[in-house]
């Protein structure tokens, strides 16, 4: 019988994970350090790619619907799973939650701050019902632990 530590390495050995950023987190590091911190998202990716060598982790960012929705479309049957900071369109994109709808690949939520702590507009998520479930508050932290979500459970 092997330990839940091999399991897990053998599991982590068979994935491929994107993460698909949204509007105006190209300027983390940046924009609002108070509430996003003042690390890059590059500076993190770089960490992500240390701490889980066994996974194949991608990269996208944009500030435009339309490419988010590509992107998403492309993600299927070739990722085992995408983890999706929709930012602002979270509370508005219609048009991205169907996209999650129409792929087969599970999709988890991240947010770096705590969309509950914030504006009221921003309680909302136009997105959460479609994706395998949502994490937030954590900081950059919530893509660590969209990516453990992925690799653990599906």
């Amino acid at each position: 019988m092997s330990s839940p530590c091999k399991q897990l390495k053998q599991t982590m050995q068979k994935k491929k994970i994107l993460i698909i950023n949204g509007p105006n987190l190209n300027l983390l590091g940046s924009r609002e350090t108070s509430v996003y911190g003042n690390i890059s998202f590059e500076e993190y990716y770089n960490k992500l790619i240390k701490d889980f060598k066994e996974v194949d982790i991608d990269y996208f960012q944009s500030n435009h619907e339309g490419d988010i929705i590509d992107k998403l479309h492309f993600a299927n049957n070739k990722y085992n799973g995408v983890v999706l900071n929709a930012a602002a369109y979270t509370h508005t994109s219609i048009a991205i939650a169907d996209a999650i709808a129409a792929i087969s690949v599970p999709v988890v939520e991240v947010h770096i701050s705590n969309i509950f702590s914030r504006e009221k507009f921003r309680h909302k998520s136009m997105i959460a019902a479609n994706c395998i479930g949502s994490i937030s508050g954590f900081k950059l932290n919530s893509y660590k632990l969209g990516i453990l979500a992925l690799i653990i459970d599906n």
